[in-house]
């Protein structure tokens, strides 16, 4: 059976007794003013189904600490068995992998007032579309790819002082024919063989220059 204070049961209104004075019983206030009848005698009941569903405290169990992901292990470096093999007497520059020959193409040198080092070196660095500056002037030739002094392709392998040596690209691919002893000091190559042999090669590519 429900009970409304709009419709009660008259057998329940006649017998209700006052509700008991407590500060912290059930208000029966409401915006339309106080009731005009006094509430059933099973308020309390109406109290219990209406107040708010108690809150359990938070849980004071012990969040288990995340575990990060296991790192891989770091990889082992693996050393390169090619090399840069430039030969000075013939004009020539070779690569080797594991002692076998992946290609030969032929070079240009440096000029007898200012040769290539001789030595073992190493490959410094890689260059896309390098720019070629002057040593002497400082002026940079802004000229870039096939068409700049020193192609598309760079790779450097010695320093001396403000000197820079590497293998690059040519637009002069004639000079290239000729195997001439022309250039201040680095290997030219044709733009379709440099191009070849950069993609091959990594930094720290041994380069061993012969006479």
């Amino acid at each position: 059976m429900t009970f409304s204070p709009s419709n009660p049961a008259p057998s329940l209104w006649a017998s209700a007794p006052p509700p008991p004075a407590s500060p912290r019983g059930p208000s029966w206030r409401s915006p339309c003013g106080p009731p005009s009848r006094p509430p059933p005698r099973h308020w309390h009941l109406l109290w219990h189904l209406q107040r708010p569903p108690a809150i359990a405290p938070p849980s004071t169990a012990p969040i288990p600490a995340t575990v990060p992901p296991r790192a891989n292990p770091p990889v082992a470096a693996v050393t390169s068995t090619k090399v840069i093999i430039l030969s000075l007497g013939r004009r020539e520059i070779s690569l080797k992998n594991d002692g076998k020959l992946v290609g030969s193409w032929p070079v240009v040198i440096g000029a007898p007032e200012t040769p290539t080092p001789t030595g073992t070196f190493k490959v410094q660095n890689k260059v896309l579309n390098p720019k070629y500056q002057s040593t002497s002037s400082g002026k940079i030739n802004h000229t870039t790819g096939p068409s700049g002094p020193l192609g598309d392709r760079w790779m450097g392998f010695h320093s001396k002082g403000k000197n820079d040596f590497g293998i690059h690209g040519t637009p002069w691919p004639w000079w290239v024919d000729a195997r001439a002893a022309v250039s201040h000091g680095c290997v030219r190559m044709k733009n379709e063989h440099v191009r070849v042999l950069f993609d091959q090669v990594e930094i720290g590519t041994p380069v061993v220059v012969k006479p």
